[in-house]
């Protein structure tokens, strides 16, 4: 192993998060290197909703133009390739990569998101962001008023069907499964004629990710336009817990009020430490963490 540079920050994933540390770290002078594999895990979604001056593009056109203001500034650069190992060290971290380059920073920056972990259905994960959509104000305006389905039970499904229903009322919850609904939650769901389905679901028929039938295993189908499914996640990347980052319950990295993890000079941005997943929250935590990090290299170091 070679180590090639150091740098004052390295940062993990290159989409928004991370680009948005990039330009406010780079914009203060500091060397910065992103490492991104161009995976993000909004890759399917056909266009991007609720950010200002981009309502509608697709998350590719955003990142591509994201990226191209960030390489105007010769203080950041880029590494493609995947982060695969990191460890302290005396002056800060190490950080290697899937070809066995290595790299180190006193400041390291996570942006890498979180890996869905999707029901055991054919055809979910062609579907995942097009028409099996895990958000309402990301995707339910294009989907108002269309017939509609949560694949969700119990506590989850009871409070996602309400808040779905603002956005269509031919809404129907598919359970895959016996119902774990209380009698008074019942009651309020057939009080809205909101159904529910209890058979198991085998599959998702589509047109090129447009769910347009359920399959259930008893053979027969249903129509629908969208299917809403609050999935759990992991985190894509397992660096920042071997690091000794903590987690929280439900499985976000652990930030400060500076994004600063609870291992110091390590920080998380983005997906990966906020329930919030949209770009603008994304943008903030970055830009926010670049500049929370500049501030305090450069009052060190004066």
């Amino acid at each position: 192993m070679t180590i090639n540079q150091q740098f004052d920050v390295i940062i993990t994933g290159g989409s928004y998060a991370g680009l948005s540390a990039a330009m406010a770290l780079g914009r203060a002078f500091k060397h910065v290197l992103v490492i991104d594999n161009d995976d993000p895990c909004n890759k399917q979604t056909p266009h991007s909703h609720n950010f200002l001056t981009n309502d509608g593009k697709t998350p590719a056109e955003i990142a591509a133009n994201a990226r191209l203001q960030v390489q105007a500034y010769d203080t950041v650069q880029f590494f493609p390739g995947l982060t695969v190992s990191g460890r302290q060290t005396a002056d800060g971290f190490l950080i290697e990569t899937d070809t066995g380059e290595a790299f180190t920073a006193p400041k390291l920056i996570f942006a890498t998101g979180i890996k869905d972990m999707l029901p055991d259905i054919a055809g979910a994960s062609d579907c995942w962001g097009i028409s099996l959509i895990h958000c309402p104000y990301c995707h339910g305006y294009e989907v108002k008023n269309e017939k509609t389905g949560v694949l969700a039970n119990g506590d989850m499904g009871f409070d996602f069907a309400r808040l779905i229903f603002n956005w269509t009322s031919d809404l129907t919850l598919y359970t895959n499964g016996t119902s774990t609904f209380t009698l008074a939650q019942m009651e309020q769901l057939q009080r809205r004629q909101i159904p529910v389905i209890e058979k198991k679901i085998v599959a998702l028929e589509h047109n090129r990710g447009h769910i347009e039938h359920i399959r259930f295993a008893d053979g027969d189908t249903t129509a629908v336009k969208a299917m809403y499914a609050p999935s759990p996640f992991e985190q894509k990347c397992r660096i920042p817990e071997s690091l000794g980052c903590e987690l929280s319950e439900e499985g976000y990295i652990k930030v400060d009020a500076f994004q600063q993890t609870t291992i110091p000079g390590v920080y998380a941005i983005g997906d990966a430490a906020a329930k919030m997943r949209t770009i603008a929250n994304a943008v903030s935590t970055g830009t926010w963490a670049g500049m929370s990090i500049s501030k305090k290299m450069i009052l060190e170091g004066f």
